[in-house]
């Protein structure tokens, strides 16, 4: 079983080393990269935003003790779970307050980082060396080697990194966790979705383990992408019910309760394959768009932010989810355009609002409601309001409504669980 794995992580490791050798994991944001805008101000903050009530809870329970918190971060990589982490704001704050973040740098005990790759922990290195409470590891999650340290209070793998492996390791790994914890430790757990539109040539009613073989051929510019030997590596797609099955699995095993807090998918139709098309034809390059959006003094095409979403057969809950989702989007979309119109001359004209939101889902009628203003009140100012104040501002009404209209089943690029482990 050992040698096998091994077989497997060596295989696994190749494309990283290649992207890192190659520059494309340089920590630089903007438009195209591993670290585009959409990664973030989209993805890292959906994240954030979902975790941070369960979080808090951890951190407000060890200050009432007067100790510090310490993390394990499984997979690290390049050490961006670091950098999510302390990112989290302890509040929603308003334009008044100065945002403060939830764990501060005296409230961090401890964070140690594992991973198979020794040049993605180089980089985490260099990236942290100045951080003594912070150590990454070259290391297998899998010799269980954590279990001789003392316990954690969270315990985080980020970005599909659990997808590499079985259900069933995931279930032994997840036991070893539950047994060397102690009482109300956090466990997030990220995979890749099951139902990505991104790959729904992939979808399948079969109940048992799905595996796809992923390429990270996003990372390099699209003209090079038919040019360069991009290897394909196994990830496990799993759903609502395939992690709930390995939760459940992983509980029996230790003895220990593993409570289930929050499912959550994000990345719904602005995943890094939704660009490539890679599996499946029919999606629309929505995420170039977006991270235009976010881009400063860069003007968007609207336009092509329009989503075509094509229903796949024999999947009726899927699409009913998703054609609700899209036409929610386009919606916003297009109201967006319609209110640039009627007040692009800075003129005011007669309310774009009215009663026409009055069957629209609540999020969608909020978010449309917050456009509108946005783009009466802002159209007039100096420089480039459009690019600067409206597009961004768009591209933060479209995430709501990907967090506010989801079902935490799966359907995004990733779905997140944050489990709570109790004795």
């Amino acid at each position: 079983m050992k040698d096998k794995l091994e077989e497997i992580t060596e295989d696994n490791r190749k494309p990283y080393t290649a992207a890192v050798n190659t520059g494309q994991y340089i920590k630089k944001t903007g438009l195209t990269g591993k670290y585009d805008n959409v990664r973030r101000f989209w993805e890292d903050e959906v994240t954030r935003l979902f975790i941070r009530p369960f979080l808090k809870e951890a951190v407000d329970r060890k200050a009432q003790r007067l100790e510090r918190l310490r993390i394990l971060d499984i997979g690290c990589g390049g050490g961006d779970g670091y950098d999510l982490l302390m990112g989290i704001t302890a509040k929603d704050v308003g334009i008044y307050e100065y945002a403060v973040d939830l764990i501060n740098p005296e409230q961090l005990g401890f964070y140690r980082g594992i991973d198979i790759n020794p040049d993605l922990i180089d980089q985490a290195r260099e990236q942290h060396s100045t951080n003594n409470k912070v150590v990454f590891e070259c290391g297998d999650c899998f010799d269980s080697s954590f279990t001789n340290s003392k316990p954690f209070d969270i315990y985080f793998t980020s970005y599909g990194t659990i997808s590499h492996f079985t259900a069933d390791q995931t279930a032994a790994l997840i036991s070893d966790i539950a047994e060397h914890s102690e009482n109300d430790a956090l466990l997030i757990i990220d995979w890749l979705g099951r139902f990505s539109y991104e790959w729904q040539d992939l979808w399948n009613a079969d109940r048992k383990e799905q595996f796809m073989d992923y390429r990270i051929s996003y990372i390099y510019p699209p003209e090079e992408r038919s040019q360069l030997e991009i290897q394909s590596f196994p990830l496990k797609l799993t759903c609502r019910e395939g992690a709930t099955s390995i939760i459940n699995e992983a509980s029996r095993r230790s003895g220990m309760e593993i409570k289930i807090k929050k499912f959550f998918d994000r990345s719904i139709f602005v995943g890094r394959h939704i660009d490539t098309a890679e599996y499946n034809r029919h999606c629309t390059p929505v995420r170039e768009a977006v991270n235009s959006l976010l881009e400063p003094n860069i003007r968007t095409d609207l336009n092509t932010l329009i989503l075509d979403y094509v229903p796949r057969e024999g999947f009726s809950e899927l699409n009913r989810f998703f054609d609700k989702f899209s036409s929610s989007w386009n919606s916003l979309v297009n109201h967006t355009i319609e209110f640039l119109a009627n007040y692009g001359d800075k003129t005011e004209t007669e309310e774009c609002g009215s009663n026409i939101y009055h069957f629209y889902p609540e999020p969608l009628k909020q978010a449309v409601q917050t456009m509108e203003k946005v783009v009466k009140s802002t159209g007039g100012l100096p420089g480039d309001s459009r690019a600067n104040i409206i597009e961004p501002q768009l591209a933060y009404a479209l995430r709501k409504l990907e967090m506010e209209l989801q079902t935490g089943n799966g359907v995004g690029h990733g779905l997140v669980g944050v489990f709570e482990i109790k004795k």
